[in-house]
């Protein structure tokens, strides 16, 4: 019975080893490092753009939106550095699904891969009713009009009031686009992204040219004077707060920059085009720093434009830019904002269509999905079933569900994501290089080359190395070893997970207790204070830890600092969330394990291959009644 359950825990913990012979992939490489930052562009620079400065402006953070988006930015570059260093270490198909697989083991991994897949779904579903919105918004609502009246579902809180169509049709479009060819996606992306761009650059330029500072230093008395200009009018304004630049405080900066982060979630896109990028090793890295750089620059000018020409609590929280121009006196310039928030919509759409079939091929090609969801057309060389599925799936739920309760589900997908990869690249850093191709390590072992074969396989070095004798606290704080070992690698797994738990437990305190906190309730904060002890400690012994050597093309600096801190930001955001949407999620993930231990863990190719070995293993040593000694049993 035991040693079922062992075999069982080994099944869930069992990783993936990846051959990093570039050339090896059934998709077409023809994608660019340009082409890479137009998809992590367009993705991340959706129509939150248009609307988001003027909500968090009006009610967070006043004129200091810019340093919002800011520290926003920060928080999402940690992120995009992990994703970073993975992009250029793991150049594969699968993203945040992948590095989980290749670190902490199948479970995680597929846990990651699912809610990607819901994550990307629900956005996908969610920007094309949103498109189909705005368009019908353009053209008078003769759309939603005809189809309430003709149409209804009258299910609140489930079906949305009317079949949307139009979003149907248009994601139907936009699969028969990526079913077609990536290169000719990649091209209709860069056309709107471009687009999307130049209309913020004149939003930029006009809002500079048309604004006031006096808007960035507003008192009591403009407030009063505005007040009674909108009543006159029968304009809404908000609270003036304390006036000035920061009008409502420090308080105001982070409850907007935590609101901000989701302006900056798209980016992992881009690491799922490991088998399509020309040099994914290079062009990964960089399409995601470029492109997170562009949409900071993006959000940092539209949000100070938006608050130098209209004092911030007398935006327009629906539709802030065409209100903002017509109140500087550019009235027609509300049709170039339409124009391009049409367009950032489309490259948002696309952005999270784009990646969604590529998760499923790379869970269904290790055997963890359905098969057949692996299958890859041989002339335009994409994944063509995963494509049509995941399209009419989200075109199914564009059409009747009302999305709004959905979206949080889509930010725990994404966080959790982030998380996950966080603790990846703290892990994997530690650990001895299991990535090196198993073909040249297989060269190495029949050449002999005993210099060669410890530099590819540091276990030939473990195993031949005298140990040591050190106590526990040596090991853990002052370890002799410059190069990781197995035991080194032991450790940080360990501890990884043990700050992890830790900061979740840290965080739920912090979402949940604040009050009791900022009150001086003395055991909530002797206990957060035991918690960052624990944190540190851990943190202090995975620091000490040697790590690895391995030539890369971007790595994450100052480990463990960043990918820690990129845990904290991205669990404490998780824990934010509402009980209704973690309720949800476990509802979808009752519905994923159901899959996984169904059919996964006995169709995994990564268990199919070690059922292989064991046999050929079995074979080869009573191969003839031959007697092998333990050495070359081992080889």
């Amino acid at each position: 019975m035991f040693e079922k359950m062992t075999g069982f825990g080994k099944k869930l913990i069992r990783r993936r080893i990846v051959d990093l012979s570039v050339e090896d992939t059934r998709l077409a490489r023809c994608l660019s490092t340009l082409d890479l930052i137009a998809l992590g562009v367009g993705s991340t620079l959706g129509a939150g753009v248009y609307v988001l400065a003027g909500e968090v402006a009006k009610e967070k953070a006043g004129p200091s939106i810019v340093v919002c988006f800011l520290v926003a930015a920060l928080s999402s570059v940690l992120a995009g550095l992990c994703y970073a260093e993975f992009g250029a270490r793991v150049p594969k198909t699968g993203s945040a699904y992948l590095y989980s697989y290749v670190t902490v083991g199948e479970i995680w991994a597929f846990t990651t891969g699912w809610n990607l897949i819901l994550s990307y779904v629900i956005g996908t579903a969610s920007v094309a009713r949103a498109w189909s919105s705005s368009f019908d918004n353009i053209i008078g609502n003769h759309i939603s009009v005809f189809f309430r009246s003709s149409t209804s579902l009258h299910v609140p809180g489930v079906l949305a009031e009317y079949p949307d169509f139009f979003a149907l049709l248009l994601i139907l479009l936009l699969t028969g686009l990526l079913a077609f060819g990536v290169s000719e996606s990649a091209l209709v992306n860069k056309i709107f992204t471009a687009v999307n761009l130049l209309v913020l650059c004149f939003v930029i330029i006009s809002g500079f040219v048309k604004g006031s500072v006096k808007n960035w230093q507003l008192s009591e008395e403009d407030y009063y004077n505005h007040s009674a200009m909108a009543t006159s009018q029968d304009v809404s304004i908000g609270s003036l707060g304390s006036g000035g630049f920061v009008p409502f405080g420090f308080q105001g900066i982070l409850t907007g920059a935590a609101t901000c982060f989701y302006a900056f979630v798209g980016f992992d896109c881009i690491a799922t085009t490991g088998e399509e990028a020309k040099n994914p090793q290079r062009s990964i890295p960089i399409g995601i720093i470029v492109s997170l750089l562009i949409c900071f620059m993006a959000y940092f000018g539209v949000s100070a434009a938006l608050t130098l020409m209209v004092p911030y609590y007398l935006l327009n929280k629906d539709s802030p830019l065409p209100e903002a121009f017509k109140d500087v006196g550019w009235e027609p310039a509300r049709y170039v904002v339409a124009v391009g928030s049409l367009c950032a919509l489309s490259t948002s759409l696309l952005g999270s269509m784009f990646p969604m079939p590529r998760v499923i091929y790379a869970m269904a090609e290790d055997g963890l999905l359905f098969k057949f969801l692996s299958r890859v057309h041989t002339r335009t060389k994409t994944p063509l079933v995963a494509t049509i599925v995941s399209g009419i799936v989200a075109a199914l739920m564009a059409l009747v569900f009302e999305l709004k309760d959905l979206v949080d589900l889509m930010s725990i997908g994404t966080l959790l994501a982030y998380s996950l990869v966080s603790v990846c690249v703290l892990i994997l850093r530690y650990q001895r290089d299991q990535l090196s191709s198993p073909k040249s390590l297989e060269m190495v072992e029949l050449n002999g080359n005993e210099e060669e074969k410890v530099t590819m396989d540091p276990t030939a070095s473990d195993s031949q190395a005298a140990p040591k004798k050190s106590s526990i606290l040596g090991i853990l704080f002052n370890p002799t070893s410059k190069t990781p070992t197995s035991l080194s690698g032991k450790i940080v797994y360990v501890s990884t997970a043990a700050v992890a738990l830790w900061i979740t437990i840290l965080c739920l305190i912090l979402a949940q207790r604040m009050d009791s906190l900022l009150e001086g309730s003395v055991g909530w904060i002797v206990f957060c204070i035991v918690l960052l002890v624990f944190v540190l400690l851990s943190t202090i012994v995975v620091w000490r830890q040697p790590q690895s050597n391995a030539r890369l093309t971007f790595k994450v600096p100052f480990l463990p600092l960043l990918p820690l801190f990129s845990i904290f930001v991205n669990v404490y955001l998780m824990m934010q969330m509402s009980a209704g949407t973690w309720a949800r999620f476990a509802v979808w993930m009752v519905v994923g394990f159901a899959i996984y231990f169904g059919y996964g863990i006995r169709n995994s190719i990564k268990g199919k291959n070690e059922k292989k070995s064991h046999a050929m293993a079995g074979k080869s040593v009573h191969f003839s009644g031959i007697d092998l000694g333990p050495e070359a049993a081992t080889v």
